[in-house]
């Protein structure tokens, strides 16, 4: 929560379950570019974000290769893309109240910021990034698992469909939903492209993934919106 001006970190560290040597670490976490655009502030969470996406990749990927042996490099990478996506990491945001705690500039506080879920999603990461400068890569690895272990082991039996796309399209039509609509973008050069889907049911984005052929992205997508139909 806001109060004053400033975030009560004392509470965000309660519900986060660490308690920060350095709690300006945390702080920075919260701040928004358009807060730090509007009170002149020197940096904003974007750094953080950057450095705790890496290490959530990291530690899922571990995770995976431990809980998925002998499995292919494909599928340990379907869980972990299920796992760390934008949508995935602002549902645990909300499951804390992060949007109460953030730090954001009057319009895109009046805008909805505080429930967007690029906003908590990237929020969410920084404070990752956070506990790992505060802590070390163990504390951070213990924190990633106290947060998303429930995440992790909820994936994995999606990840037996044999075809995610067919089977959300059952979804839809047993729920009466419109059909799941995807689109799918590349990018990078040919021998590395990397495609990003997002599937949309009854106009609003249910999934996104990506892989290394718009099928497996489209089946990233579908795995990530029957996990969030079945919530």
């Amino acid at each position: 929560m806001v109060r004053g001006g400033e975030p009560d970190l004392a509470e965000l560290m309660r519900r986060l379950g660490h308690g920060f040597a350095d709690p300006s670490l945390l702080r920075l976490a919260l701040v928004h570019r358009s807060w730090q655009a509007e009170n002149g502030e020197p940096d904003s969470n974007e750094r953080l974000e950057f450095l705790g996406d890496a290490v959530v990749g990291f530690v899922v990927a571990e995770a995976a290769y431990l809980r998925l042996p002998g499995d292919p490099e494909s599928r340990l990478s379907d869980l972990r893309q299920a796992v760390v996506n934008t949508q995935a990491l602002a549902e645990r945001a909300r499951s804390i109240g992060l949007g109460e705690f953030m730090l954001l500039g009057v319009g895109e506080a009046a805008g909805g910021g505080r429930d967007k879920e690029s906003i908590l999603g990237d929020a969410f990461e920084a404070i990752i990034g956070a506990v790992f400068l505060d802590g070390g890569l163990d504390t951070a690895r213990g924190f990633v698992h106290r947060m998303l272990d429930e995440e992790i082991e909820r994936t994995i039996p999606v990840l037996d469909t044999v075809d995610a796309k067919t089977a959300l399209q059952e979804v839809c039509a047993r729920r009466g939903s419109t059909p799941p609509h995807y689109t799918t973008e590349g990018e990078g050069p040919d021998h590395e492209r990397v495609f990003t889907a997002t599937v949309r049911i009854d106009g609003e984005v249910a999934g996104t993934g990506t892989g290394r052929t718009k099928k497996a992205a489209e089946q990233v997508a579908a795995r990530v919106a029957l996990h969030s139909l079945d919530a």
